[in-house]
């Protein structure tokens, strides 16, 4: 084994990767299905290696000498005996611990030693009604989910072979040809993704994970055609449940009266209903329930969708939990979550079955190429007394709202002439000073769902070329031709919504095929930290920042 002396691996399981070595894009390509890069500090890249990352690993098939060989021959001086067992704990847990039906009955099953540890941490204990045997506990029948979770959180995985109900049935066949006569055939990888989820012979359980714009809703259609099952899709919002609507009457044989919408004003429930997080997760105000959740078991549904499932609010989680005898579907670009459930997803919705990075989809032309530039933006002279004397609370947003960034949009609009523009930002006082100086439309949380919709199809038609738009732009926004995005301002560090916005650029384009982000962020001030760690997840990507000053703009 040839030793690459690259990185070293910490006592707490982090990752320091030294980006000046000339092995080091060799050793991240390595390490990422087992780490995600949570920040850089100079010449190193900082991943974090946890129980979650490493059975995410496992699931797609990496065994557990592969991943300690990669580590041993890139970190410098080998692993360290510490480091190493807790990679072989990890990974000896992954696989035995059982849940399953023994005469009708939902039973943990586990060797002795691994049972032993439980009962020593009480993990658990109470969904357990009786220790059958040493090997053998009784678990309360609407314990499935609540103990998954629970031992997911103390660091122990379960496969769940208890199987799922059919639920009702539904005549769902994928056409031929779109409704506009184009062709229509899943592509390779999308195939590869539905595979996946009936990948054993129980199927039905787990995350797709794939790059914005490269069809992960056909990719749940897919899932849907193969199952015949009744089906509850949950989505981010009323924008995206329509744009599933669409494409369940564009690209299969499902009718109008099929399809229920159960968001906005819709109340339609049918074998196939489509609801988004906000309706599922109202309260009454009087009586503190979330009324919609009965949609769970309005109807028999053999399969729920969760579109989106890094952004899976924890009441939802909750009623997850309870249905866990129904097939499962998480559907993301991106499993980082910044609230610290991605446990919940691993032992609720079920484990990565299938990812295709940006970089290989981008190789292949499923998605644009995407160049990611960050402009550093002075202050104004006027405003540096002000700032300085801010508190740092108020520095932020002082940062953030950089009168100069106007000048640097409209220097990048000149140099991108012509070409779909979005400006995206998240103070809606700022951007209404933008719309104003560029006499551009502005889309916000408070705009109506038929305002947005001429606007885009505007945008879309090319008689409006640009447009300013808050948050709302971060999900669900379908305008394939947008190949400029300009961010203004955003949610302090969230690599999440860098990932996001980015995705809007990425259905593939007309010609080279190449689209650009730029971000604008305020010299001097926390705005460039927050910057760097935004681009985290992109950087894991495979994508670089070029870094330069606004001067250096040329029109």
């Amino acid at each position: 084994m040839q030793r690459k002396s690259v990185m070293i691996m910490q006592r707490d399981m982090s990752i320091l990767l030294d980006r000046e070595s000339p092995y080091a894009e060799e050793a991240r390509q390595a390490i990422g299905p087992f780490s995600e890069l949570l920040k850089i500090l100079g010449q190193f890249e900082v991943y974090e290696c946890t129980p979650i990352t490493v059975w995410n690993a496992l699931a797609l098939g990496m065994k557990s000498e592969r991943l300690l060989d990669i580590l041993q021959t890139y970190c410098k001086g080998g692993l360290s005996a510490a480091c190493e067992d807790q990679i072989k704990q990890w990974t000896s847990r992954f696989g035995r611990l059982t849940l399953k039906l023994q005469d009708q009955e939902l039973v943990l099953l586990g060797d002795n030693e691994i049972m032993d540890e439980l009962r020593q941490l009480r993990v658990g204990e109470d969904w357990v009604l009786d220790q059958l045997d040493s090997c053998t506990w009784l678990i309360h029948r609407d314990g499935r989910g609540f103990i998954k979770q629970e031992l997911a959180k103390a660091g122990y995985a379960v496969r769940d072979e208890v199987g799922y109900h059919t639920g009702e049935t539904v005549q769902l066949e994928l056409e031929q040809h779109t409704k506009a006569g184009k062709s229509f055939q899943l592509r390779d990888y999308q195939r590869k993704a539905i595979a996946a989820f009936h990948r054993d012979r129980l199927g039905g359980s787990g995350v797709i994970v794939l790059p914005c714009g490269s069809g992960k809703t056909v990719t749940g259609i897919g899932v849907m055609a193969s199952l015949q099952a009744a089906t509850l899709i949950v989505t981010s919002s009323v924008t995206s449940a329509k744009q599933w609507k669409a494409e369940l009457l564009d690209k299969t044989s499902l009718k109008e009266k099929d399809i229920g919408l159960y968001c906005g004003k819709a109340r339609s429930v049918e074998k196939i209903t489509i609801a988004t997080y906000t309706i599922l997760t109202h309260r009454n105000k009087q009586s503190e329930q979330y009324e919609h959740m009965k949609l769970f078991s309005h109807r028999d549904w053999g399969l729920i969708i969760y579109d989106e499932v890094q952004l899976l609010p924890a009441p939802i989680f909750r009623m997850t939990a309870t249905i866990q005898a129904t097939r499962r579907l998480g559907l993301t670009a991106t499993l980082i979550r910044e609230d610290g459930c991605a446990n919940d997803v691993f032992s609720l919705v079920g484990p990565k079955l299938f990812d295709l990075s940006w970089k290989k989809a981008e190789e292949q032309s499923y998605i644009a190429k995407v160049h990611c530039t960050e402009v550093r933006v002075p202050l104004p002279d006027s405003e540096i007394d002000h700032f300085t004397a801010a508190t740092a609370r108020k520095r932020l947003k002082l940062a953030a709202i950089n009168p100069n960034k106007i000048r640097a949009v409209k220097r990048l609009m000149q140099l991108h002439s012509g070409m779909p523009t979005l400006i995206i930002g998240q103070y809606i006082d700022q951007l209404e000073e933008l719309s104003e100086v560029l006499k551009l439309p502005l889309l916000t949380g408070s705009t109506s769902y038929e305002q947005r919709e001429a606007v885009f199809k505007q945008f879309r038609s090319g008689t409006l070329t640009a447009l300013i738009v808050s948050k709302i732009a971060n999900l669900a926004v379908d305008l394939p031709d947008a190949c400029v995005a300009i961010q203004v301002s955003g949610s302090f560090g969230s690599r999440q919504e860098e990932a996001q916005r980015i995705g809007r650029l990425l259905r593939p384009k007309q010609g080279l095929n190449e689209a650009w982000f730029y971000t604008l962020v305020t010299e001097g001030s926390k705005e460039t930290e927050f910057a760097l760690k935004r681009g985290m997840f992109m950087l894991e990507q495979g994508y670089q920042y070029r870094c330069i000053h606004e001067q250096e703009v040329l029109v």
